[in-house]
This record gives structure tokens, sequence and C-alpha cells, in this order.
């Protein structure tokens, strides 16, 4: 083990655990605006409950990305110096202005929804949980952009002298074939996530305080919520199936580890279970649906995907001798998984949505079980898709112009990357308690009730000090 070994674990673990706060925040942002614009448009107070209550958990879901995002951009420079040095000009443009302009737009806009209630007029304080939502979006298409240079770099020239990168086109950066791609499929699977929570915290209370006058609410917010699941489902399935003829296009090798495919294929069988030799160079048995992989490769039943080998050879021949394949395992079976857990969480929803047909009441306790592991699902699949997506970029930190093993800093230690991996796990692991305390806490309590509290005669409301409305 050495500095980069550590230095990739730790940016690994960083990224997936931020990232298990980051699609329930952008999926949820947009439900709960949704919710309070029914409210707004018909009057009825189950929508006002439903706004406030998930507006709750959304809170504490978007202060724990924030506390948890810092930390990334720590890394470039700590961990991955040579990297910032390398591609900073490029990388850093779309990251500086999510902060300036996406970021500060979300927040400025939820402090407003926050302390707004009662203060603002009804228009104005719909209008504010909609700009947060837009803010969060624009973020993650900001970010993604950035992430995409790395997958397909585009709009950019190396200068001689200097040996960097520089950025000649920064609209070529943000149009990027591959973010054009990865925004919508990333937000197919944040509403995943969103509608997941949203149909358990409802079903809970439907099948546990069926005669409270809130079930009402409830029975609407799974039914909700399980539509918005099985939408977004086959919203995720049709951008990954573009996502995939991007990613055979721009990066093969990715997609041949995806599939175990060792060989070159016309047409190109898509493989339900592969077992390859110990070194990865060869497949020892398969179980295939034909034509299947070139048409998700290509569009074509008979079009050519290349295979792990012969790109092998295409890359060594290209930039040098060396392993230009990623760990085959953990690209294959991470593509599996998140595939797997996302159709999961859909055949939840269709059961839930089943289960209510007729205006019944769920009874089953499997079903309820089903429900409350329901959000965990699209959360796995979310990480396996990144996990996938950055390890089947490997060994490329930057596909084509940057190897990773290049990337690291020079100057850091094995001790002081491990120092900072271990201090950083544990941190984020007391978050998670935390984050998860919360959400059972206020998901248990149910909808608030909105009776007006008595008003004080003797103040003014406009003296009135700004209240936290949660």
């Amino acid at each position: 083990m050495d500095a980069l070994d550590v230095a990739r674990w730790q940016f690994g673990v960083t990224t997936v655990y931020h990232f298990l706060f980051v699609p329930l925040t952008i999926g949820l942002s947009v439900l709960v605006a949704v919710l309070q614009t029914m409210w707004h448009r018909t009057g009825n107070e189950r929508y006002l409950k439903l706004t406030k209550f998930y507006g709750k958990l959304f809170l504490i879901n978007f202060a724990m990305g924030v506390v948890t995002g810092i930390v990334q951009e720590f890394q470039f420079g700590m961990n991955w110096s040579d990297y910032s040095r390398f591609v900073g000009d490029i990388f850093g443009a779309p990251l500086a202005i999510e902060a300036l302009v996406a970021f500060f737009l979300e927040s400025t806009f939820i402090g407003l929804w926050i302390f707004g209630w009662d203060r603002l007029p009804k228009r104005l304080h719909l209008a504010a949980i909609w700009a947060a939502a837009i803010g969060t979006n624009l973020s993650a298409y900001f970010i993604l952009a950035a992430n995409s240079f790395m997958q397909n770099p585009v709009g950019f020239r190396i200068n001689p002298d200097s040996g960097r990168a520089e950025l000649t086109d920064f609209f070529a950066v943000l149009t990027n074939k591959v973010a054009l791609v990865t925004f919508p499929h990333t937000l197919a699977g944040s509403f995943l996530v969103a509608g997941s929570l949203v149909v358990t915290v409802g079903l809970w209370h439907v099948m546990r305080n069926s005669g409270s006058a809130d079930t009402g609410a409830y029975r609407f917010a799974t039914k909700f919520g399980s539509w918005v699941v099985l939408v977004s489902s086959a919203l995720v399935v049709l951008t990954g199936d573009i996502q995939g003829k991007i990613m055979t296009e721009v990066q093969p090798m990715k997609m041949a580890a995806a599939e175990g495919l060792y060989t070159t294929e016309s047409p190109a069988s898509f493989s339900v279970l592969t077992v390859g030799s110990l070194d990865g160079s060869r497949e020892v048995f398969a179980l295939k649906i034909p034509y299947l992989l070139s048409f998700l490769g290509t569009g074509d039943p008979h079009g050519t995907v290349q295979g792990i080998n012969d790109l092998q050879a295409q890359y060594a021949s290209q930039y040098g001798p060396g392993n230009y394949a990623p760990i085959i395992p953990v690209t294959y079976w991470s593509f599996r998984f998140m595939i797997g857990f996302g159709l999961a969480a859909a055949a939840i929803a269709l059961l839930v949505l089943w289960s209510q047909r007729k205006g019944r009441t769920p009874t089953s306790r499997w079903l309820l079980r089903a429900g409350l592991v329901m959000p965990v699902l699209p959360l796995l699949a979310n990480s396996f898709g990144w996990i996938f997506t950055e390890m089947g970029r490997q060994p490329w930190i930057v596909f084509g112009e940057m190897l990773t093993r290049d990337g690291v800093s020079r100057s850091v230690s094995l001790t002081e990357v491990l120092t900072s991996f271990t201090a950083f796990t544990l941190i984020y692991a007391t978050l998670a308690v935390i984050e998860f305390k919360l959400l059972v806490r206020y998901a248990r309590a149910g909808v608030p009730d909105l009776t007006p509290e008595p008003a004080d005669d003797d103040t003014d409301d406009a003296e009135r000090p700004l209240a936290f409305a949660y």
C-alpha cells in the first residue's frame, strides 16, 4: 500500500458518502416545491402539512450534504495537487460557477423559504422554494460538467511550455455530450431516491396510524411517491440507454469492462453472468442474451462492440506500455448492482400501489418491511452507478490525457494521507448516525399540527423576530 492507494480510497469513500445526500436533496427539493404548489392552487390543508413535513426532512438532508461536500474540494489540493495543477484551469471553472451562482442561489432562497412562512406573500414564498430547487439542479449540472471533462476531455489544449491543460472553449465543456446525457440520468436517479423516501414514510404512517385524522394525507403521499418512483425508473432506463451508447463511443473500454467482454464481437451478447480468469484476461463461463449488448452500445442489434483485449492492445500502441483495463469484477458487478437495486425499488412501488387499489389499506408485514428498506435501494443504485463511472475510467484520471498515478500529490506521505483518511471516515460515520437518527425522529413525528397559536395583541407583526418554521 502506498499514498496513491490510500488517496484513491479516501476520495472514493468521501465521494460515495457525500453522494448519499445529493440525490435526495435534488429530488426532494422539487417534490416539496410541487407539494407547496398544489397547496397554493387548491388551498387543501393536507398539501400544506405534507410540504412542511417533507420540507423538514429535505432541510436535514441539505445541511448534511453541504457539510460533507466541502471536504471534497480540499482533497484536490491535499492529495491530488498534480491533477489540480494539470487541469485546474478547466476543472475549476464550472466548480467556481457552481459555488458562486448555483449554490448561493439555493442557499439564499432556502433561507427565505425557511423564515418566510407567514411573512412573505404566498406567491413569493412559493417562488423561493422553486428558486432553491432550480439552484440545486444547476449545482448538479455544473459539477457533472466538470466530471464529464474527466470522462471525455473537450474544449482545451495542452500548453507545450507548462504541460498544463488550458481552457479554450468553455461552452464546449458545458455542452460536453457526456454531461448532456449524464445530467438527466442523474436527475432521474435522484427522483427515484426522493420518491422512495416519500413512499416509505407515508406507507409507515398509513399502516401504523390508519385511523388518524391525517391518514388521507399519508395515503396521498404514498401514491404520489410511488408514481414518482415508477416514472423516474422509466426515465433512468431511457437515459441510461442513451448514456450507454455515448459511453461506447467515447470510452469503449468502460463498456467492455461493464460486460466482461474480452474479445470484439459483432453482434455482441449482453452478459447476465460472466466468470473470468484470475488474471482478468479471458472469459471462463458466461450466460448471455444474444444481440442485446450490440443494441445497447450502438443502437444496432448487429453492431460491433470492441473487447477488452483488443482495446488493451490498441491503447498500449497509442499511449505506451501499461495496463489500460479497469478492475473487471468491480466494473462488471457495480454495473449490475446499479440496475438491480433500481429495478427492485420500482417493483416495491408497484406493490405499494397495488396494495392501495380501490381505497384498500395495506396490512402485509412483508410489504411494510420492503417499504422500510425501499429508500436504501436507489441510494445503493446511485452509489454503484458512480463507482462504475469512476472505476470504469481507470487507469485514467482524465481519459487519454493523464493517468491516475500521475495526479497524486508527490509531497504528501502515506502517513499523512492515512491520518486524514481515518479522521474523515470517523467523522463521516458520526454524521451518518446523526443523519439517520434525525430523519427517523422527524419522520415518525408525522405531519405538523397547523392549529394557529393565540396571537399576542401587544406585539406588532413587523417587530416579531424571525422564527425558524421547523
